[in-house]
């Protein structure tokens, strides 16, 4: 099924509208049980947004001093991580959380570590390119100035005018973000070890301790996130009580607890890292050891972290449809 939903993704299903042929999205075949994701209202999938939100991810026009992409902080390679702990700003301020991953986004409604009240790609773009707290692609009062370089463009002129047919040459906000959502809900990853059954057996036992273990009160579901957010006692390195697993106990007197992080989708964690809210866990095990879970203690641990590895979909990291857009513009723009 890997290599046949890969070869389907981004297919055209030609719809009329409006009296004219009009390329609209057709989603790939996804596993049973796992319905396309539902899109915020007012917004659509067509080939075109995705194709111009593709080229605006992977362009640093977006960013104060063009010196910072979306595919800086999101690489394909990593999951659509970037390697760091957190990533610095085109200001040179430090970020605060560790980068999360882009895999099967499409289908998260809570988009940050913490219960930002984010839960739209469009309403996420907006805060790395033009949020001050920290500072990261610089663009807080850039409306006008992003417009006026994406206008200079005969290639994005172009490109906007099929992807919001009627608009009037007008170039946006709205519509960038609009785009690069688009784009992000195309990167969809059913290709690992895992989805085919073809786990090792050190693996599959693995996979039998991580639902024994109490894991899957968090990690559940086709990502194995609940998109929620949780204290789990997951303690800075410098902070951990030896007395525990590794993470810290829950402070008393405290409501609603400190440090409640949104369980992040376990697709492709193996190349995720550094791990965790803050990417101070250089590897899993440590990230897991940071679990106030005493009930691992005993864990087989290289059985869970082969189980964990079993989740990698190289066809997604290596999918030329998710890299850079060729340099030169498609042909009939």
């Amino acid at each position: 099924m890997r290599g046949s939903m890969m070869t389907m993704l981004g297919a055209l299903l030609l719809t009329s509208v409006a009296g004219a042929v009009r390329p609209e999205w057709h989603w790939p075949t996804l596993p049973d049980g796992v319905a396309a994701p539902a899109l915020p209202e007012g917004m659509s999938m067509t080939a075109a947004k995705v194709e111009l939100g593709r080229r605006l991810f992977y362009d640093r026009a977006l960013s104060q001093n063009k010196s910072m992409a979306c595919a800086d902080c999101h690489q394909q390679a990593r999951g659509f991580t970037d390697g760091l702990p957190t990533h610095v700003g085109v200001t040179g301020e430090m970020g605060v959380r560790n980068v999360p991953g882009l895999t099967n986004v499409a289908w998260r409604t809570g988009l940050t570590w913490t219960e930002a009240g984010l839960s739209t790609l469009e309403a996420q773009a907006m805060v790395p390119m033009t949020g001050s707290k920290p500072v990261e692609m610089g663009m807080a009062d850039g409306d006008g100035e992003l417009a006026q370089r994406l206008s200079a463009d005969p290639c994005y002129r172009g490109l906007f005018a099929r992807a919001f047919p009627g608009t009037a040459s007008r170039i946006d906000y709205a519509m960038v973000t609009a785009a690069l959502g688009a784009f992000q809900r195309t990167l969809i990853s059913f290709g690992s070890a895992h989805d085919r059954g073809a786990q090792t057996p050190l693996a599959r036992k693995g996979a039998a301790q991580f639902a024994v273990s109490g894991c899957v009160a968090c990690h559940n579901g086709p990502d194995l996130t609940d998109g929620q957010v949780h204290y789990v006692g997951t303690a800075a390195p410098s902070e951990m009580d030896a007395s525990l697993y590794g993470g810290k106990p829950l402070p008393p007197g405290f409501e609603p607890p400190p440090e409640r992080f949104r369980t992040p989708s376990l697709r492709n964690v193996a190349v995720t890292g550094p791990w965790l809210h803050d990417g101070q866990s250089p590897s899993i095990e440590s990230a897991i050891r940071r679990h106030a879970a005493p009930q691992l203690a005993d864990m087989d641990m290289p059985a869970l972290l082969a189980f964990l590895d079993s989740l990698t979909d190289r066809d997604f990291l290596e999918n030329s449809a998710f890299g850079p857009p060729p340099a030169a513009c498609p042909t009939g723009i």
